[in-house]
């Protein structure tokens, strides 16, 4: 797991352009090249005793009921149904492990903050997830998912506390920006900007994305593949 400070990470691979204004275009190739190759499901777990062992390096994906977590795991594959899409809140109640070109395994975590979902459930998730995120040598990153179009929630913070208190690096991607107009972007990164900053475990750079105009996709690519070389 990458232990570094967020200052140390800001240029890993390359990532960043000089101004800082975004990737590079080698960095964008190179997160093309990576999700261009074939990516399958191959591992669910319930329980922390069903985990697959640790292989390569594995980047998590977590995020409210509805964020629209597998609609970005299907617009970064390039595959329609990867991840299945449901409309139900709190449907996935397990970790879907996705192996990417033999290089990445990108981990679908249960969406939180559904209060209709059993108490038993929700307890049960909330456990295992901290347990894997702290136990797991492999994982190099958690993408944090937050709907651009709302706030943050309590149970969006309580999830960053919980990331800070088992030293795993976070990093924000706002979904659903063909949905914001751009001003109201702008007020957005900054206000996550400024909750970024209050979280040790966080990784400084926000991303913004779009699964269905494909906004960010290539930029969250290269990030991705960048924390895959590191």
């Amino acid at each position: 797991m990458n232990k570094t400070s967020p200052a140390q990470r800001t240029g890993e691979a390359g990532v960043r352009a000089t101004d800082g204004e975004g990737p590079t275009p080698e960095a964008i190739e190179r997160g093309r090249r990576l999700f261009a190759a074939e990516c399958r499901f191959i591992h669910a777990a319930q329980r922390l005793d069903h985990l697959p062992p640790p292989a390569g390096p594995e980047i998590a994906f977590a995020g409210r009921s509805n964020v629209g977590k597998s609609s970005l795991l299907n617009a970064l594959t390039g595959r329609h149904a990867l991840a299945r899409v449901s409309h139900t809140p709190g449907r996935t109640q397990q970790l879907n492990f996705f192996e990417l070109g033999n290089r990445l395994t990108l981990v679908d975590m249960p969406g939180y903050g559904y209060a209709r979902a059993g108490k038993d459930v929700k307890e049960d998730w909330q456990g295992m997830m901290f347990d894997f995120l702290r136990g797991r040598p492999t994982l190099r990153r958690v993408m944090l998912l937050l709907d651009a179009r709302i706030e943050a929630k309590p149970a969006d913070v309580a999830v960053m506390k919980l990331l800070d208190r088992a030293a795993v690096t976070f990093q924000i991607v706002l979904t659903k920006i063909d949905s914001v107009k751009p001003p109201a972007l702008a007020r957005k990164r900054a206000d996550v900007e400024a909750l970024v900053r209050a979280h040790p475990a966080a990784y400084p750079i926000v991303l913004a994305t779009s699964s269905e105009t494909g906004a960010g996709i290539a930029e969250l690519r290269a990030e991705l593949a960048a924390v895959c070389e590191a």
